[in-house]
């Protein structure tokens, strides 16, 4: 059984956290962050303590997402979070064009990715792509997205990837 929601969580010195009855805001050094949590679910704040409780076990799912979301706050406007991808493969390449990525990957045509708000994008090389942010959330998504494009084949390994992920590959046809 999870534990989770029963974890207290520390805020550090140059983070404050409000608690308005369902709204609870983070400021930090990074920006600002804020999240609804469900009404059977309590936020209190004492001191340097931040601790999550719920009225009913009923609402445990919500208990441990509460906090987990929360500690994503916490760490986004003090660290920020960061997603680093990688394409392999003959011609393809990543390039920053404004508020748009232009991905090269295999196909007949260039892919024109949005960037969103409050996510930065860096390119340090062709081949690789660094996404960073305050919000957990948006960059997991944006960088889901990106290696949607074109995912990682399993038998040449071609694709765009997670920085570190390994990719299960196949044996191919063997000749009779």
């Amino acid at each position: 059984m999870s534990r989770i929601g029963n974890r207290v969580l520390s805020i550090p010195e140059n983070v404050t956290v409000t608690v308005n009855d369902t709204n609870v805001v983070v400021k930090g050094p990074k920006g600002e962050l804020s999240t609804n949590v469900d009404k059977h679910i309590q936020v209190s704040v004492e001191g340097n303590e931040l601790r999550v409780t719920r009225t009913s076990d009923l609402y445990k799912a919500f208990h441990g997402t509460a906090n987990a979301n929360i500690r994503n706050m916490i760490i986004g406007v003090t660290d920020g979070f960061e997603k680093k991808l990688e394409a392999v493969g003959v011609g393809y390449r990543f390039q920053l064009k404004g508020n748009t990525l232009v991905v090269n990957d295999g196909k007949s045509h260039q892919d024109e990715v949005n960037i969103p708000e409050g996510i930065t994008v860096e390119v340090p090389t062709n081949t690789e792509l660094l996404v960073k942010g305050i919000d957990n959330q948006k960059v997991g998504k944006f960088a889901a997205e990106v290696r949607e494009l074109r995912k990682p084949e399993p038998y040449k390994g071609k694709g765009i990837r997670y920085a570190g992920e390994h990719i299960i590959r196949k044996e191919g046809k063997k000749a009779a």
